[in-house]
């Protein structure tokens, strides 16, 4: 005798590849410009050398390096857990948040750059 499954488990989600082909087209241009920008941004304490600048701009360049090794890391796996999800209605709202989890270290770090404060 079988089990009854309820609908939510047995039916294909025609919407699935949304998500991870969303989180696709905003990582490929939001990852090199977030890996170049956040490399780069160690150079705005030239102008006060890194003992005599800021602490808002040290920290600043704390969150940016922090995210940049962690917050790689966390998108690398949400972004690979997102593609491997079955297609399934059952598991839409964890690609939905998983799509947003993937793309928001490269978006913070691209935030952070670009408000980088005066040393």
């Amino acid at each position: 005798m079988t089990t009854p499954r309820s609908p939510l488990h047995d039916h294909r989600d025609p919407h699935a590849r949304v998500a991870p082909v969303v989180a696709t087209v905003l990582l490929v241009p939001l990852v090199p410009f977030a890996f170049v920008l956040g490399g780069l941004s160690a150079m705005a304490t030239d102008s006060c050398g890194p003992d005599s600048c800021s602490s808002a701009l040290m920290t600043s360049l704390t969150l940016i390096y922090g995210l940049l090794a962690y917050g790689g890391f966390f998108t690398f796996l949400a972004y690979v857990t997102l593609w491997a999800l079955p297609r399934t209605r059952r598991w839409a709202a964890l690609r939905a948040w998983l799509a947003a989890a993937a793309v928001t270290p490269p978006a913070a770090v691209l935030f952070l750059v670009l408000t980088l404060p005066r040393p």
